[in-house]
């Protein structure tokens, strides 16, 4: 009898090591990772900074609780701030859980400036998470079925029209917040205009709104960025990672500044867990690999030439309604539901995964060499042919 909960629709293998870009099955099978956990293992598996890191770690304190000073965990504070232009940090054990400290910001901002009904927009074919809060601020119905009620206080725009959210600002005053992923993952890879986050800067600004971004799954050098919008000229208030943060620790974080940095108060939101010496020090040793080996100019270099590879392979063929890519935030669209190519990847010994049904989805590591890179883009090129 399987007591675990039926939560998942498990594939038919089970990991037993993994080095770099590599993972090895139970049965001595070697497999291409083209899918870093879901965007988690940027800087590989088994790296051995981050696996002495944890280590080390672990023979010497790995939690405490947040009654106490963790110097790992203001060094961590102190890197991310530097490298994001925020001010605060708060650390969770998950994305999800670092979206709802953001959601929990905007919420508290709203009660004191008197509102009512504080809202904050989210967008269609977003993903923020399965807790109640971020399940709801999710633009995804599948994702909403079974648990209504919902959870009040969102309203809904289309991904990338501005002019909607323009619309909503003229309409509902009890609007406090923008809260946006800087490109659609779960939601497809999905690249909005080079000026919407901008734009939505600009709109934040004119109704002291606050600009959230959930860059849990964009952040820590995958679009060749520490954060994705560095790619633009938009400065948000509000920043959530995880994943990649800890290379398959659990660890997430919510950043702020101005305003929102100054919002949470000691009684009024906390964790356990969160940010604790273990995980700070997988955490800082992953900043390492990412400083010491340029990996955010690494991630767009291979994306550009993981996208050309597919584009070229893939040329004229019917099958396929687009090729995109994000540095290592890559999608090959097909033009019809495709959801059995992720188990006849795995019979190739290639992970990918399929979002929404008909978009192949790679997030692989950051690590990866030129070599491996054009490996996986053969690999997917022979699968959509077949």
């Amino acid at each position: 009898m399987n007591h675990l909960m039926n939560t998942y629709a498990r594939l038919p293998v089970a990991f037993a090591s993994g080095e770099g870009c590599y993972l090895q099955d139970t049965e001595g099978n070697r497999y291409l990772d083209g899918l870093s956990g879901i965007a988690v293992v940027g800087v590989g598996h088994a790296n051995p900074r981050v696996a002495d890191a944890i280590a080390e770690q672990a023979k010497t304190l790995t939690h405490t609780s947040n009654l106490y000073e963790i110097p790992l965990q203001a060094k961590l504070a102190d890197r991310l701030c530097a490298l994001s232009g925020m001010e605060k940090v708060f650390f969770s054990n998950s994305g999800a859980e670092a979206n709802e400290a953001a959601i929990k910001l905007a919420r508290i901002k709203g009660n004191r400036e008197g509102i009512k009904k504080p809202t904050t927009i989210v967008m269609d074919g977003s993903f923020h998470g399965r807790t109640m809060a971020t399940l709801t601020a999710t633009g995804n119905r599948k994702v909403h079925a079974g648990f209504e009620p919902l959870l009040s206080g969102f309203v809904r725009a289309p991904y990338d029209d501005i002019d909607a959210v323009a619309l909503i600002a003229a309409n509902n005053p009890d609007v406090v917040a923008v809260f946006v992923e800087p490109v659609l993952g779960e939601g497809g890879i999905h690249i909005p205009d080079a000026n919407y986050l901008s734009e939505l800067r600009r709109i934040c600004d004119e109704h002291n709104w606050l600009l959230m971004l959930d860059e849990v799954q964009t952040g820590n050098g995958r679009t060749g960025k520490y954060f994705a919008y560095q790619h633009t000229s938009c400065i948000p208030d509000v920043v959530t990672t995880a994943k990649g943060l800890g290379n398959g620790m659990p660890i997430g974080a919510c950043l702020a500044r101005g305003e929102a940095a100054e919002l949470f108060a000691p009684g009024n939101h906390g964790s356990t867990f969160g940010g604790n010496p273990l995980a700070c020090a997988a955490a800082n040793a992953v900043l390492d690999e990412i400083e010491d080996n340029n990996l955010c100019a690494r991630a767009e270099s291979l994306g550009k030439r993981i996208v050309s590879g597919l584009q070229a392979g893939l040329n004229g063929n019917n099958r396929v309604a687009d090729v995109r890519g994000h540095g290592l935030m890559i999608a090959v669209e097909l033009n019809e539901d495709a959801p059995e190519l992720v188990s006849q990847a795995l019979d190739q010994r290639v992970l990918i995964n399929v979002t929404q049904g008909n978009i192949i989805r790679l997030l692989p590591p950051l690590t990866m060499s030129d070599a491996e890179a054009d490996e996986l883009t053969a690999k997917i090129v022979a699968l959509v042919q077949s």
